[in-house]
């Protein structure tokens, strides 16, 4: 466990704690593990249609996990699997999800981009940009409104900044000082075009902040200490009634847009480049540096990697749907009768 002899530089990190660190290890190699698996049953045939990966960006779903509370609340996007798994939805729920069994999430009928679990605060991935900022200010103004103390926490890609919704959510949230923090993974590609081609500010997110009254804040989105210690500042504004945050996490994604993007658009070297930085080796090196016992990792991955296996194989025996379902589930209960 952590050496406390062990020579480290004074002050850093001291505030997270072996138990913390340990939990966001944890975190990053399940979210690791279980994408790379549902791109491996993608390639056996086992996962229908498209999904987007966050494959090197995962120190921002556990980064903010970690820092968050039971009730909170996460809004997604498409690329939403981490964000999922990271709110404590089990790896079968997603996996059978994505290949479309019984036993997924939502018994296979939303499928990669529609993952929800209103248990675990995920009340939705979004497939269409930005849709989802203006809703997570709706979730937020409840919780202001009732004097609740959940926080509601909006992730979101850098080509949304580009969005009418997200100059509106951003001032809305601001004028109301409402208890939401957006959250813009910048991995510098909106789909297949470089941010920087189409943008007239190098931040995206953090250079159009102070539009609307508030701190530029840009983090190393590769490394979830810094994700988790500025995830709790912003935290703990919102509980104190003193407004919306707007974090741009700096992060880069492994694999293309969607599975059939072969990102070839991309500058040779690049990707080599960004792995060098791969979250989830920083972190173990942390670890390292602050005398975890190797052994103690291992058993972590090892652990995880049988959770995954475990998953896997009980999607592969679950059944698809059965078909009485297929009309369940379309609109929200009491929707029809208040409107007439």
């Amino acid at each position: 466990m952590l050496d406390k002899s062990k020579d480290t530089k004074p002050g850093l990190n001291d505030d997270i704690g072996e138990d913390k660190r340990l939990e966001m290890f944890r975190l990053q190699v399940l979210l690791r593990q279980a994408e790379q698996r549902a791109f491996d049953l993608f390639l056996q045939n086992l996962v229908k249609g498209t999904s987007h990966l966050s494959l090197g960006q995962e120190a921002v779903a556990a980064g903010f996990a970690a820092a968050m509370k039971p009730g909170d609340l996460s809004f997604c996007t498409y690329r939403g699997h981490a964000h999922t798994l990271a709110r404590g939805v089990p790896v079968e729920k997603v996996l059978g999800e994505l290949m479309g069994r019984d036993n997924g999430l939502m018994r296979g009928k939303g499928g990669s981009m529609h993952l929800t679990s209103v248990d675990h605060g995920v009340m939705g991935s979004y497939a269409i940009i930005g849709a989802h900022l203006p809703i997570a200010c709706g979730a937020a103004w409840r919780a202001q409104y009732k004097g609740q103390s959940d926080v509601s926490v909006c992730f979101f890609g850098d080509g949304t900044t580009n969005i009418g919704a997200f100059h509106e959510a951003l001032n809305f949230a601001a004028i109301w000082k409402l208890p939401v923090i957006f959250v813009c993974e910048n991995n510098h590609y909106m789909e297949y075009t470089p941010i920087g081609d189409v943008t007239a500010v190098p931040h995206p997110a953090a250079d159009r902040a102070a539009a609307y009254g508030l701190e530029r804040i840009i983090v190393d989105g590769n490394d979830a200490d810094e994700v988790y210690r500025t995830a709790m500042t912003a935290f703990a504004k919102a509980r104190r009634g003193e407004g919306p945050s707007l974090i741009e996490c700096i992060t880069y994604r492994h694999s293309g847009h969607s599975r059939a993007d072969p990102a070839k658009y991309r500058p040779e070297g690049e990707l080599e480049k960004w792995k060098e930085r791969d979250p989830v080796k920083i972190y173990r090196e942390r670890l390292l540096e602050f005398g975890i016992d190797p052994e103690v990792m291992k058993g972590i991955e090892d652990g995880v990697l049988r959770e995954v296996d475990e998953a896997t194989e009980k999607c592969k025996a679950s059944p698809p749907p059965p078909y009485d379902i297929i009309h369940t589930d379309v609109y929200a209960d009491g929707g029809f009768a208040w409107r007439n």
